[in-house]
């Protein structure tokens, strides 16, 4: 089970797919020029933004999740990072090679990993100071099949003499294909969406607000969350067999009781909507106020029914109607039950 684990934390969109990404960016701009070290100093670059996980841990636990993401995530970032990151490393390699090669080189590996992080779930603040977060749900952000094969292609054309045009063309296929994969998410999502209210009319369910993204691991098993005024149901689609009725989850809407609690300093129930989408629901229990953002599922499907609770949320303990700390609801008990065989086989087979 600790191999599962580390093999989810290594092929996850937050790291080694954006070093894979920044190098071949950078790779793209100067590898011709300047051979393994452009893809190096892009595999650098790319991981930059993510700092900003050190610095949550500064704020109040629902303020870091909006820290996430942010402002190193944004456009801007990319523009100023850039240009002072290209001229630095040009005057560490004493000017051996042009500034704007350099800035290229940065700018580009940064500004790629806030793009790619749309794909996901969570999405990015990119055109920050706005807090508008975008994200399209359209990739998981752990999908060996977007990152095995890209970094494949990157490290044969790293071997690959620079002098050699299939270097070039190697890493292009990979900056192709992992293209081409971002896009086929899209594709395969907006059929999904279009299909989901037949979906749960099946169930005599008048769904609306539908929220479809990627199940873990792949883009070839979906979840689908839509609600109606009393509950929010939760379904799943395999690419490879019918849409199955009996799968459907039930989560009743318990929303007013995040909005009758007082907070000590700053009101966080607007910004828990926000964070959510208004995807969210509550559950109390002794003098604890749980709080569960929908969109990232439960996890029943990936521990084949043990656990049916929401996968992800925050707790705040509550005395005489106050908020007395806050803590975010992590799923601890998941490695113990994670059902990773069963979990295929919901993905391939009925």
């Amino acid at each position: 089970m600790n191999t599962l684990f580390i093999f989810l934390k290594v092929f996850s969109v937050d790291s080694l797919t954006q070093i894979v990404l920044g190098a071949a960016v950078a790779e793209a701009v100067a590898g011709r020029k300047m051979g393994a070290k452009a893809a190096m100093w892009g595999a650098i670059a790319g991981t930059l933004p993510d700092l900003d996980v050190f610095f949550g841990r500064f704020f109040h636990p629902i303020d870091a999740a909006l820290v996430h993401r942010g402002f190193s995530h944004s456009l801007i970032f990319a523009l100023l990072a850039g240009p002072v990151l290209g001229w630095l490393v040009h005057r560490l390699y004493k000017n051996r090679y042009e500034l704007k090669t350099w800035i290229w080189l940065f700018f580009l590996s940064i500004v790629t990993h806030p793009i790619l992080d749309i794909f996901t779930n969570y999405g990015t603040e990119f055109f920050w100071p706005f807090s508008l977060r975008i994200t399209f749900n359209t990739v998981f952000v752990i999908d060996p099949l977007y990152t095995v094969p890209f970094m494949f292609f990157l490290l044969v054309a790293l071997f690959t003499k620079r002098e050699k045009l299939s270097r070039k063309k190697w890493n292009m296929a990979g900056i192709y294909y992992s293209s081409a994969y971002l896009l086929w998410g899209v594709i395969v999502k907006l059929v999904i969406l279009n299909n989901s209210a037949s979906y749960f009319e099946q169930a005599n369910i008048k769904s609306k607000n539908t929220f479809v993204t990627p199940m873990p691991l792949t883009s070839f098993y979906w979840m689908i969350l839509t609600e109606d005024d009393d509950n929010f149901y939760y379904a799943y689609k395999s690419l490879f067999y019918p849409f199955q009725m009996d799968e459907i989850e039930t989560i009743k809407k318990e929303k007013q009781a995040l909005f009758e609690v007082k907070w000590p300093d700053k009101n966080y129930s607007k910004t828990l909507k926000f964070i959510s989408k208004d995807y969210f629901t509550t559950r109390r229990e002794g003098d604890t106020l749980y709080y569960y953002d929908l969109r990232f599922g439960t996890m029943t499907s990936i521990t084949n029914g043990e656990l049916n609770y929401p996968l992800m949320g925050y707790g705040m303990v509550i005395d005489n109607g106050a908020v007395q700390k806050t803590f975010s609801i992590r799923p601890s008990e998941l490695m113990k039950h994670l059902n990773f065989g069963e979990y295929l086989n919901k993905v391939f087979t009925i």
